[in-house]
């Protein structure tokens, strides 16, 4: 990996992001009692918690916030919840990660929700690369970024010291 890092966004460009999508999710789902937004820890939930804020401020609707850990590098969905799956039920859940890459961790962020009837589950990503190895898209990216494969997003949020940004390196 480049030792050079590109700033693609700041922190007030991340803000406006996902202010943007807020307002996006909101329309989508204007007359929902409630939300569900589900963040892939670690980064992921980073924009989920940021997301979650914005839609207190303007949504009629109650929201919530459900943590999922992945175990990424394994070949079969491992996943740790900090909910009850069967709450989700007829509920709208909206899925959210930092980076979309290949789209790997998104598919197993839906494994958790299969065996859920929900009302509708919906995507987001503060970055979408473009690099798809699986079936995956986004319902609501802030940004879309052309990439070679072996270059990296680095997404840097709520690290002790540091600004929040995006790199490309």
């Amino acid at each position: 990996m480049s030792e050079k890092k590109l700033l693609i966004l700041n922190s007030q460009q991340i803000q406006q992001k996902i202010d943007r999508i807020a307002y996006q999710v909101l329309e989508d789902n204007f007359d929902e009692e409630e939300l569900l937004i589900a963040g892939i820890l670690p980064r992921g939930n980073h924009v989920a918690e940021r997301l979650k804020t914005v839609l207190d401020d303007i949504a009629p609707f109650k929201t919530r916030l459900l943590v999922i850990e992945l175990q990424k590098q394994s070949s079969s969905l491992q996943a740790k919840i900090n909910f009850d799956i069967e709450e989700c039920a007829n509920k709208v859940v909206v899925l959210v990660d930092d980076v979309l890459n290949s789209g790997k961790t998104l598919a197993y962020g839906f494994g958790v929700f299969l065996d859920v009837p929900l009302k509708k589950l919906r995507t987001v990503v503060l970055v979408d690369r473009n690099h798809k190895s699986f079936p995956v898209t986004t319902d609501y990216a802030g940004m879309a970024l052309s990439t070679v494969i072996k270059e990296h997003v680095s997404v840097v949020l709520d690290q002790e010291g540091e600004e929040d940004a995006v790199y490309l390196m």
